[in-house]
C-alpha cells in the first residue's frame, strides 16, 4: 500500500552519509512488515470476529467499512499529522493505536462499541502508512535507487507470515483473543525499536515542483490513474477481507486450513513485489500491467468456477503475484502526470484508490446477502478485468529517468 509524501519535512544542509541511509533502509523494511503482520493476523481472524459477535455477512461488511471509513477519512489530514509529529513519531504513536485496537478486538461488549474502535484502528493503519510511504519516498530521492517495490514486498512479507502464523495458532488451541494481543503487543513492540533507524529529515521538494500541496482534487489524467488504483486495491481489499471465509464458509476448509489461502495470497504478492522493480525496468508498465491484471482475472475466475479448496489455494497466490505490481506502477504513473507537485498527485490519487477499501466491504456482503460469497468473489474478476483493459491509459515512464 503506498499513500502520501508529505513535503514539509525539508532537508538542509549535507544529506546522511550511506551508512545511515542503509540503517534507515533496514528500520523502514521492518516498519513495512510490521504493517503486513497486523494485516494478516486480521485477515485470519475476521471470521472470528464474525463467529464471536454472532454476525451475518452485511453486518460484517459494517465492521470492515468502519474500518475502511477511517482509513480514507484520516488520508485528508494524514500529511498535516506526519509533518506535525514527522515521520518516526507518527509511526511510533499509530503503532501503539494499532497494537491496542487488535488486542481489544474481541473484547468489547457489543458491536455498538466495536464499529468506532474499527474507525479508530483503520484511521491509525492508514496514517501509520503515510508515514512509513513517506519514509521510503525520501529514501529513494536520496539514495537514488527504486526500492518502494521491494518495500512493498515486505509487507506482504509480513501479512504472509502473520497470516501463516495465525493459522497455526489455531491449530494449536491458541484461542483468537490471546492471538490478537499477541500479535498487537510484537507490531508495537517492533515499531518501537525499529523507528529509532528513521531518517531524522526528509529532502525538500525540488525548485520546479514548486509548493507542495498535501492534497488536490484529482482531475484529467490524475482522476483515470484514481479510478484504475480504486479498481486494484477494491481486489486487493476483498482478497484481504473475504478470502479465509470464502475458503471457510464455502468450501468447507477448517479455520486452520483457510488462513493458508491468505498466506498463500500474500506470499506470492511479496515474491512478485520483490521482483517489481526489475520488471518494471526491462517491460513497459502499461504492459506488465496488462499482463498482470489480467492474470489475477483468470486465476479468480478458475477459483470460483472450480470450488476446490487445494485448486483456489494455488489460484489465491496467481491473484496476488498479478495484483503485485499495481501499486507501485500506479503510484509512480501519477507522479508523471505534469501540471502537479509529486506530493499532490500522489495524495489526489490516494484518496481515490483508498475507497476501493471503502466501497469493497460493504458491497461485497450486500451481494453475498442477496446472493452467495462465491458470486461476491466475482468483484475480483471484474476489477482485475477493467485494470487489464485500460491499462494503455497508463502514463509511461522515462526509463533513462527512474532512479
Amino acid at each position: 500500500m503506498t499513500t502520501t509524501f508529505p513535503a514539509s519535512l525539508g532537508q538542509t544542509g549535507p544529506g546522511p552519509s550511506p551508512s545511515r541511509l542503509s540503517r534507515a533502509r533496514r528500520s523502514t523494511r521492518v516498519l513495512f512488515a510490521a504493517l503486513g503482520l497486523v494485516g494478516g493476523a486480521w485477515g485470519v481472524h475476521i471470521p472470528s470476529v464474525k463467529m464471536h459477535y454472532g454476525l451475518d455477512e452485511a453486518m460484517l461488511s459494517l465492521v470492515l467499512l468502519s474500518a475502511a471509513a477511517g482509513a480514507v477519512v484520516s488520508l485528508f489530514t494524514a500529511g498535516r499529522i506526519v509533518a506535525w509529529l514527522g515521520a518516526r513519531g507518527a509511526a511510533r504513536a499509530c503503532a501503539l493505536v494499532m497494537g491496542l485496537m487488535l488486542a481489544l478486538v474481541l473484547h468489547w461488549p457489543s458491536l455498538a462499541l466495536l464499529l468506532p474502535a474499527m474507525l479508530v484502528f483503520g484511521a491509525a493503519m492508514s496514517l501509520y502508512d503515510v508515514a512509513i510511504n513517506a519514509e521510503g519516498s525520501a529514501l529513494e530521492v536520496m539514495g537514488g535507487s527504486a526500492i518502494l517495490s521491494g518495500l512493498h514486498g515486505m509487507f506482504s512479507l509480513g501479512a504472509m507470515g502473520g497470516a501463516a502464523l495465525a493459522a497455526g495458532l489455531l491449530r494449536l488451541q491458541v484461542t483468537p483473543e490471546h492471538q490478537l494481543a499477541g500479535f498487537g503487543l510484537l507490531m508495537a513492540l517492533a515499531v518501537l525499536a525499529a523507528a529509532r533507524g528513521m531518517l531524522d529529515t526528509h529532502p525538500a521538494p525540488e525548485p520546479h515542483e514548486g509548493p507542495q500541496a498535501q492534497f488536490a482534487w484529482p482531475r484529467g489524467q490524475l482522476l483515470v490513474i484514481g479510478l484504475l488504483i480504486f479498481a486494484g486495491m477494491s481486489a486487493e481489499g476483498v482478497m484481504y477481507d473475504w478470502c479465509v471465509l470464502y475458503l471457510k464458509q464455502e468450501l468447507g476448509m477448517p479455520q486452520a486450513q483457510a488462513g493458508l489461502g491468505y498466506a498463500a495470497f500474500a506470499g506470492a504478492m511479496a515474491l512478485a513485489r520483490f521482483a517489481g522493480d526489475r520488471l518494471r525496468a526491462r517491460y513497459p508498465e502499461d504492459q506488465l500491467l496488462a499482463f498482470s491484471a489480467g492474470l489475477s482475472a483468470f486465476a479468480m475466475a478458475v477459483v470460483l468456477i472450480s470450488g476446490d479448496p487445494w485448486v483456489s489455494l494455488i489460484g489465491y497466490a496467481l491473484v496476488g503475484a498479478g495484483l503485485a505490481p499495481v501499486v507501485p506502477i500506479l503510484y509512480n504513473a501519477a507522479t508523471r502526470v505534469p501540471g502537479t507537485s509529486r506530493a499532490a498527485a500522489i495524495a489526489s490519487v490516494s484518496s481515490i484508490g483508498y475507497s476501493g477499501f471503502l466501497i469493497g466491504p460493504p458491497l461485497i456482503g450486500a451481494i453475498a446477502h442477496a446472493l452467495t460469497l462465491t458470486a461476491a468473489m466475482g468483484v475480483v474478476v471484474v476489477a482485475a478485468s477493467l485494470l487489464s483493459i485500460f491499462s494503455h491509459r497508463v502514463p509511461m515512464a522515462d526509463r533513462a529517468s527512474r532512479p
